[in-house]
């Protein structure tokens, strides 16, 4: 008989954002205290098969740049076949098969197939308490089409945007470039259902329109083009309240480009040069107490749970509302756990109570 919470640790998966996911579950397990967790990594390769994974924190970062993935070393592993068992089934390479028990769930995932309510309606099916929202607000997280719809109708500050999806490109690209011209170059074009940056880009005419908005329809069917906002790129992180108390938000971050265009992937996960992180960002009382509000009335416009991070621009006008990610990423030295460690609770302390917030939802 033990005290401890038997953890499942859910990464890797399908979306292009697989490798960021492993090198964030790395952080996670390595901050996993384990006289208070039993902890069951479970990999989700890039083809779907859910698989075993290594409880040794190295096996999950890669020199030289390299970004680590989920490997089908022929192991599976089973959900549970009713809501009434919380078993998982482990079948090992060799065939032999063992059932674990499982507390809860922290499905470190992100883009499609498990950041944007895929994963959350699985395990709500078979009852398995998990970190982070629900089906409705991940999906309204991860889609900024309907994201934005939401953040506008709750009163929030967001800029203008235009919808686009693959066939009206392939069947009206006239009506695309018309929409791009009534927003005003430059403009961004971004997968609506993408995170990591991955599939942005920027056009700063009619010409190089058709490059950025094939870049983002080749992740996802549909996209988004906007404006661009000049002001300062603010981020902050938001945390859940137990016992139907209020969200909590943190100091802010503020990322500072001294040499590229925009935050891209390689600037956010392979350390490029061109980015600095002031935490906390430089702030008038008054500003920050409008971003904390502002960031805790975005967290209850989709019913978010767990945790989220805000991203603003601070422009002229005042607050722009970019977009919340539900499951942001989350190594120990992304801008959650950092603005959440500036506040006073560290990266450790953090995940206990995401933990503890999961099982206080159910």
């Amino acid at each position: 008989m033990t005290d401890k919470l038997a953890l499942a640790l859910l990464f890797g998966g399908r979306s292009s954002e697989h490798s960021v996911s492993v090198a964030t579950a790395g952080g996670v397990l390595g901050a996993l205290d384990p006289e208070k967790y039993d902890i069951v990594p479970v990999g989700i390769t890039r083809d779907g098969a859910y698989v075993l994974g290594s409880t040794d924190v190295d096996d999950y970062f890669m020199g030289d740049g390299r970004m680590p993935e989920v490997h089908d070393d022929g192991s599976r592993v089973e959900w549970p076949r009713d809501a009434r068992s919380h078993e998982l089934t482990v079948i090992g390479a060799d065939g032999s098969s063992r059932a674990v028990h499982i507390d809860v769930v922290f499905p470190i995932l992100h883009g499609p197939w498990g950041e944007d309510g895929t994963v959350q309606g699985m395990l709500e099916l078979v009852d398995l308490p998990a970190v982070g929202s629900g089906v409705l607000a991940s999906a309204l997280g991860m889609d900024k089409r309907f994201m934005k719809t939401v953040f506008l109708q709750a009163g929030l500050p967001v800029a203008p945007w235009a919808s686009i999806s693959r066939r009206q490109w392939a069947e009206d690209q006239a009506s695309v470039h018309a929409a791009a011209e009534k927003l005003g170059y430059p403009v961004f074009v971004k997968p609506a259902r993408a995170g990591s940056s991955v599939g942005v880009g920027k056009a700063t005419d009619a010409s190089g329109l058709a490059a950025a908005v094939e870049g983002a329809l080749a992740e996802d069917a549909y996209a988004i083009i906007e404006p661009t906002v000049v002001g300062r790129e603010i981020e902050i992180a938001v945390l859940g309240g137990r016992g139907g108390s209020a969200p909590r938000a943190s100091v802010a971050g503020e990322i500072v480009l001294t040499g590229r265009e925009f935050y891209d992937f390689e600037g956010k996960y392979l350390g490029g040069d061109g980015v600095e992180l002031q935490l906390p960002a430089a702030l008038t009382d008054a500003q920050f107490a409008e971003m904390q509000s502002l960031a805790v009335r975005a967290f209850e416009a989709i019913g978010a749970a767990g945790l989220s991070r805000v991203d603003f621009f601070l422009t002229e006008q005042g607050w722009v509302i970019n977009e919340i990610n539900t499951m942001p990423g989350f190594t120990p030295i992304s801008m959650y756990p950092k603005c959440w460690e500036a506040s006073g609770l560290p990266y450790p302390a953090l995940i206990d109570e995401l933990i503890a917030l999961a099982l206080d939802e159910r």
